[in-house]
């Protein structure tokens, strides 16, 4: 007798707030910080390759600027502009950075409950703890349909071995990489993909099941969002199937936009320094991307909800140009069940999210 098919796994995350995968989440220390951040629900790793990605630091840079005055000096920088790849870290490098921060808090705990403290006093920090159990990681990679699978195999199996829930993110939206066009914006890619996850799904019974997603670029218009959901409608032919994708995240950044390092009176002159290196241009994220990220939200919110069988179940992450909390709630109202933050992680570091959590609260808009 066949065994009945696994249900999809569900992304839930609570408080609806993350980072996205982004340079300011490379570092182990990184991912400290952001896992102890109390006012987010999970992390997000900077997306990886199984055998890492080649960095040079003369071509993979980022910086942030005024998009008014495309200034870069100045205290008004809402946007950021960047010639990044992956992260020069390797997939098993972030799985090991995982464990350590798993292995942290289960010795935090036995250090808990060593301590000779009163009922009161205990509860604030037992209840910390108690919270960043819940607090997983959306482990993002990329790489050949292959890699994406061998990927999900290391996860899964990294996932019996930490007391935080694991979720892993495909990135199939990076602007930059040349020669190599986001996936996502071929049906045939995605489903390549999608069934080299299907079948690694289908070999190992005994594999845990992850919430599995898509990273997403910004779509500009209708034939784009059809190719996707398409793609994942046919990424699983049966009648009354589920798509095996538990959540899609969107939007990456918006490639081929260019920033100058120099201002007006240089620009007279005929002296033309770009921002980034080359030709100068990059991916570009932060409030010029925000309403294209809320449409692309909005749409993708719709267009899963009006295949409610197969798609109805995936969640939507809204990241792009969320730098208070009056983003995270226009996020929320298109559509978005958890919001990411980038470019305000890279202005303003952790400390973001305490502030967008201070404002939610006294709106009560969570």
């Amino acid at each position: 007798m066949a065994k009945p098919k696994a249900s999809v796994p569900i992304l839930d995350i609570y408080p609806p707030l993350i980072n996205s995968a982004n340079p300011w989440a490379t570092t182990l220390d990184d991912l400290r910080r952001l896992h102890a951040c109390p006012h987010t629900g999970a992390v997000t790793t900077r997306t990886s390759l199984i055998n890492g990605f080649a960095h040079d630091d003369s071509k993979h840079y980022y910086v942030f600027f005024d998009p008014a005055s495309h200034k870069l000096e100045t205290d008004e920088k809402t946007a950021s502009l960047n010639s990044l790849g992956y992260s020069p870290l390797d997939l098993q490098t972030y799985l090991s950075f995982v464990k350590t921060i798993s292995d942290e808090l289960l010795e935090h705990e036995k250090q808990l409950q060593g301590k000779s403290v009163g009922e009161e006093e205990g509860k604030p920090e037992q209840q910390q703890l108690s919270d960043r159990w819940r607090k997983g990681f959306i482990v993002s990679v990329t790489g050949t349909p292959d890699e994406a699978a061998q990927s999900y195999k290391l996860i899964s199996k990294v996932s019996r071995e930490v007391v935080l829930p694991l979720a892993m993110e495909v990135n199939l939206s990076c602007p930059n990489i040349p020669d190599k066009p986001p996936p996502a914006y071929s049906k045939e890619a995605v489903i390549d993909y999608l069934g080299a996850l299907k079948a690694v799904l289908s070999e190992d019974d005994d594999l845990p099941r992850i919430p599995i997603g898509l990273k997403t670029p910004p779509y500009t218009y209708a034939t784009q969002f059809e190719t996707l959901v398409s793609a994942l409608e046919a990424s699983d032919p049966g009648e009354n199937e589920q798509c095996l994708v538990s959540f899609l995240t969107a939007t990456n950044t918006l490639g081929s936009c260019l920033a100058f390092h120099t201002d007006e009176s240089a620009l007279d002159l005929g002296i033309s320094i770009f921002a980034l290196p080359g030709h100068g241009l990059g991916g570009m994220a932060g409030a010029p991307l925000h309403p294209l990220a809320l449409g692309n939200v909005a749409t993708l919110r719709r267009m899963t909800q009006e295949r409610m069988e197969k798609l109805g179940h995936i969640r939507i992450i809204g990241i792009g140009g969320v730098l208070d909390a009056g983003g995270y709630q226009r996020m929320k109202a298109v559509g978005a069940s958890v919001v990411g933050v980038g470019t305000g992680l890279g202005l303003k570091g952790v400390g973001i999210f305490e502030e967008m959590a201070r404002d939610l609260d006294y709106k009560r808009a969570w």
